[in-house]
């Protein structure tokens, strides 16, 4: 199948960003075959990210789970389209960490993103993509469907900015730049994100904060 019309797809169920990708091997135990990714990304509104300051709030965290649901309903109908073609597919929803762990994923959206050309992993750890900054959430669908990217990696971003690193009120961003194949815990403490994430009790259940995507300049806000 012609990859455009995937994309076609994909883009008229009104993400904002598609990207395909080679991972070169299967991130899933006994499904060799899902060694290609399509990587979709919505943008969160640029209003509700300006309501936070020293702490999330509650139309942050309602905004938050509603762009995770409406991408999980996005990789379940892109994985049925493909399948409709013959290939294997298998959506990661938006947000899924794994049962013993608060911070530890199935599968890094960002890592399939990056190699498909729509941004750069940060100092705070969020995805940055030049047009849409890091005020975006993502989501992967895994695919036997060979896949290439349309465009190359972009190089990392930040420089010597470091306004996340001091808006961070957790100390969780060390300010290193990520370069390929680098651990998360050499740039980015996730303990201690999560750990302080859980002290914000007022705003509903669940774990959020966003404080870092209120700081970086690629957001504009």
């Amino acid at each position: 199948m012609d990859i455009s019309l995937l994309k076609q797809y994909a883009l008229s169920l009104e993400v904002d960003l598609v990207g395909f990708s080679d991972l070169g091997v299967s991130p899933i135990k006994n499904l060799p075959e899902l060694k290609y990714a399509v990587s979709i990304a919505v943008k969160l509104p640029d209003a509700v990210l300006k309501t936070i300051e020293n702490k999330p709030t509650i139309a942050y965290f309602h905004e938050y789970r509603t762009a995770n649901a409406f991408l999980d309903n996005c990789t379940f109908k892109i994985s049925r389209f493909i399948e409709k073609q013959g290939y294997l597919a298998f959506p990661i929803g938006a947000s899924q960490s794994l049962p013993e762990s608060d911070y530890e994923a199935l599968f890094s959206h960002k890592h399939a993103a990056r190699l498909a050309g729509l941004g750069f992993i940060g100092k705070s750890g969020l995805f940055i993509n030049e047009e849409y900054g890091s005020k975006i959430r993502l989501a992967t669908v895994l695919t036997s469907m060979p896949l290439k990217p349309e465009i190359p990696v972009i190089k990392n971003g930040c420089g010597s900015c470091d306004k996340c690193v001091k808006a961070c009120p957790a100390g969780a961003i060390s300010g290193t730049i990520y370069t390929e194949g680098m651990r998360r815990e050499e740039f980015f403490f996730a303990d201690k994100c999560s750990h302080h994430m859980k002290t914000y009790k007022d705003i509903g259940r669940g774990a959020v904060c966003g404080i870092c995507i209120k700081a970086c300049p690629y957001n504009k806000l």
